[in-house]
């Protein structure tokens, strides 16, 4: 490797870390095979692990509209109770985004999610949230354990699916935060 072409790939590499590092996120997509993968994303914010909750409970307030099947993160809804529904209604349409399948209120939202394409390829994903709180700052764990039959090829999508969920915790902090999801 040239010395300008290793320039350029540190270059790359830090700039790279150091949009992880300012934006406050921890992430990792692991055990990627055509069968499955996880994602975990790790924040940390200075507001409480019951506003978090709060928050969670809402997406229509800080989900991207453009990962949605209407158009409008306005026409999102969470129930944040056992066999709540996390839907989306529009035009007399309607999808089942996840079933919420454990609440622990201010500490754990736990939902059945085979989010957006996912749905159609009969897999099963399993999307937590937890929350921890140590002094004055809490910690939102996010992970999204996906598997289903190796023939979906999953690990073609784990990439993308990893940047989809980053961007909808990235929203979500900066909503709790400022907020504006933007």
């Amino acid at each position: 490797m040239s010395g300008d072409r290793m320039v350029r790939t540190a270059r790359r590499m830090l700039a790279g870390l150091a949009f992880a590092i300012a934006g406050g996120a921890c992430a990792a997509t692991t055990d990627v095979t055509p069968g499955g993968f996880r994602v975990a994303l790790r924040v940390e914010t200075a507001v409480s692990a019951e506003r978090v909750h709060e928050a969670l409970a809402h997406p229509e307030r800080w989900w991207s509209s453009r990962h949605t099947w209407s158009g409008s993160a306005a026409n999102l809804s969470l129930v944040p109770d056992a066999s709540g529904c996390f839907c989306e209604r529009w035009n007399g349409n309607a999808v089942e985004h996840g079933r919420v399948v454990f609440v622990a209120r201010g500490q754990v939202l736990r939902l059945s999610a085979a989010l957006g394409p996912l749905q159609a390829l009969g897999v099963n994903g399993v999307l937590t949230y937890a929350t921890t709180s140590k002094e004055g700052r809490t910690t939102l764990e996010t992970t999204y354990r996906v598997s289903g039959d190796p023939s979906a090829q999953l690990d073609r999508l784990a990439t993308a699916v990893d940047g989809v969920l980053d961007e909808q915790v990235r929203r979500l902090v900066r909503y709790l935060e400022t907020g504006a999801p933007e």
